[in-house]
């Protein structure tokens, strides 16, 4: 794993460990980290990250409505 080291400003309340999750989440969300990578890195079991990353805005369903749409029709296809 890498390490990456990041100075904020003493006036920035945000501790190690939420700054770390507030990362991760962000990088879960673009698709960079998988939810099992994500999980890992911030020493959490895929249940416990998937909890806590709807505190961070983030959505474990990231569809477009696009994506969506296109898939509720491939489902439809086949069952035709």
């Amino acid at each position: 794993m890498k390490t990456i080291t990041i100075d904020l400003p003493d006036s920035v309340e945000l501790g190690e460990q939420e700054a770390t999750i507030y990362l991760v989440s962000r990088l879960f969300e673009v698709g960079i980290l998988s939810l099992a990578q994500a999980a890992e890195v911030v020493k959490m079991n895929k249940r416990e990250f998937m909890e806590v990353i709807g505190d961070y805005g983030v959505s474990l369903f990231n569809y477009s409505p696009e994506e969506l749409v296109k898939d509720v029709e491939n489902v439809r296809n086949r069952n035709r």
